[in-house]
């Protein structure tokens, strides 16, 4: 175990070595490379950035409006049904567009119930194996000039159900 620290200690300073390194014997202008990647990376970001604030704000005022809380509430008959806890709703919905925000919501179910609860356990692993979607698509989308997704939204929100109904079943199982 130890051998495994001690290569994750030193990965990351090998690496950036070996690509210098490898780049130099290329001869390669290594620094200038760096700085037109780091000059591209910064106009993605300057062209991302509407749609980063855009998403940001309309999950603030979800949030603090309370739109959330009356969506878990309307559907708990159904998540009854479904055997899915209602005060999940709002961490289902927040995690397709904002992976931070839902972070937050986790947050907030850790308090409330306890990270070892059963509540606590089934975020977790819906959090690790969910994905925020309309973020996902919209920025590298955007990035990418796609105009035509065909069926990847549906796609997308077909496994996320399918991971979430995973989640609960996996939750069911260890729990």
């Amino acid at each position: 175990m130890k051998f495994l620290l001690y290569i994750s200690d030193y990965i990351i300073p090998f690496i950036i070595f070996y690509i210098v390194g490898f780049g130099l014997l290329m001869k390669v202008q290594v620094f200038h490379e760096f700085t037109k990647g780091a000059e591209d990376g910064f106009k993605v970001v300057l062209n991302i950035m509407p749609t980063l604030i855009g998403l940001m704000v309309a999950i603030g005022i979800l949030r603090a409006s309370g739109t959330l809380n009356l969506l878990a509430n309307v559907i708990k008959p159904i998540t009854k049904i479904l055997h899915f806890p209602s005060e999940l709703v709002p961490l289902v919905t927040v995690k397709l567009f904002s992976s931070s925000a839902a972070t937050s919501l986790v947050l907030d179910i850790f308090k409330e119930h306890g990270p070892d609860s059963y509540l606590g356990r089934l975020t977790s692993i819906i959090m690790s194996c969910t994905e925020t979607i309309f973020y996902t698509m919209s920025v590298y989308f955007m990035t990418a000039k796609v105009k035509k997704t065909r069926y990847t939204l549906f796609g997308a929100l077909f496994t996320t159900v399918v991971a979430i109904i995973a989640s609960v079943i996996i939750t069911n199982l260890v729990f």
